[in-house]
C-alpha cells in the first residue's frame, strides 16, 4: 500500500477483531469524506477490504483469541455503500436548504470557483440526472456538484438512482474483490480501474445520447 493508505489502515486496524467499531469508524470517515475532508474514499475502502481478508484468513493472520469476531467482506461492502449514499444524500440535502449560503461563505470560495461552477453547470445542462454518474468519480468536484444538484430542480430520486448506481458498481466490487483475493488485486484495481471507469462512463454517455436522440425524434 501506498504510505497514506497505509496510515488509514493501521488506525483501522487496531480494531480489525472489534467489527462494529470499524464499521462505525468507516461510516464516518465516509460522510467526512463526501463534505471533502481530505481522506480519499479509495483509501478507506482498500483498508476495510483488507481488514476483511485478513479476518477470513486466520491461518496468516492469527485471530488473538479462538472465536475473535472479524470483519466481514460482505457486511463491510453494505456499510461502506450505504456511507457513501449517506453522505452524497446528506450533502444533496444541504445544497437545496443552504446552498446559496453555502456557496457565499468565503472560505468555500475555492471550492465553489466560478470555472468550477461553469464546468458542474455545463455537465447538468448537457447530461442532465446522467451527470451524477460522473461526479461520483470526480472526487476533487464531488461536493461542490452535489451541493449544485441540491439547488438544482433534480428530484432527489433521480440523484439517488444514478448516484447509487454508480456507488455499487464501484464501491462494494472494490471490497469483495480484496477481501477475496488480499493485497495481490490491488495492482490489477490500481491498473485496469481508470480503464474500467472509462469504458463504464462511455456506457453511459452511449446511452445518454441514444435516450436524448429517441426524445428528440419523438417530439418531432
Amino acid at each position: 500500500m501506498q504510505p497514506h493508505q497505509d496510515q488509514i489502515f493501521q488506525w483501522l486496524a487496531e480494531y480489525a477483531y472489534q467489527p462494529n467499531m470499524v464499521y462505525l469508524m468507516v461510516f464516518l470517515i465516509m460522510i467526512a469524506s463526501g463534505f471533502g475532508f481530505p481522506v480519499p474514499e479509495e483509501v478507506t475502502i482498500v483498508s476495510v477490504g483488507l481488514l476483511a481478508y485478513m479476518g477470513a484468513h486466520p491461518e496468516i493472520y492469527p485471530a488473538p483469541f479462538a472465536g475473535a469476531p472479524v470483519v466481514n467482506g460482505v457486511e463491510a461492502a453494505f456499510v461502506t455503500l450505504t456511507a457513501v449514499m449517506a453522505a452524497d444524500i446528506l450533502v444533496f440535502f444541504i445544497g437545496r436548504v443552504f446552498g446559496r449560503k453555502i456557496i457565499a461563505l468565503p472560505r468555500m470560495a475555492p471550492l465553489f470557483s466560478e470555472s468550477r461552477l461553469e464546468r458542474i453547470n455545463g455537465w447538468v445542462k448537457k447530461y442532465g440526472s446522467y451527470a451524477v454518474f460522473f461526479f461520483r468519480f470526480t472526487p476533487g468536484i464531488r461536493f461542490p456538484a452535489h451541493v449544485i444538484l441540491g439547488m438544482s430542480k433534480l428530484h432527489l430520486w433521480q440523484f439517488v438512482l444514478v448516484d447509487g448506481l454508480a456507488a455499487s458498481i464501484s464501491v462494494p466490487t472494490q471490497i469483495l474483490l480484496i477481501y477475496h483475493f488480499g493485497e495481490p488485486i490491488l495492482q490489477l484495481i490500481h491498473k485496469f480501474r481508470d480503464f474500467i471507469l472509462v469504458g463504464l462512463a462511455v456506457l453511459v454517455v452511449a446511452f445518454v445520447v441514444r435516450h436524448l436522440f429517441n426524445r428528440q425524434k419523438k417530439s418531432n
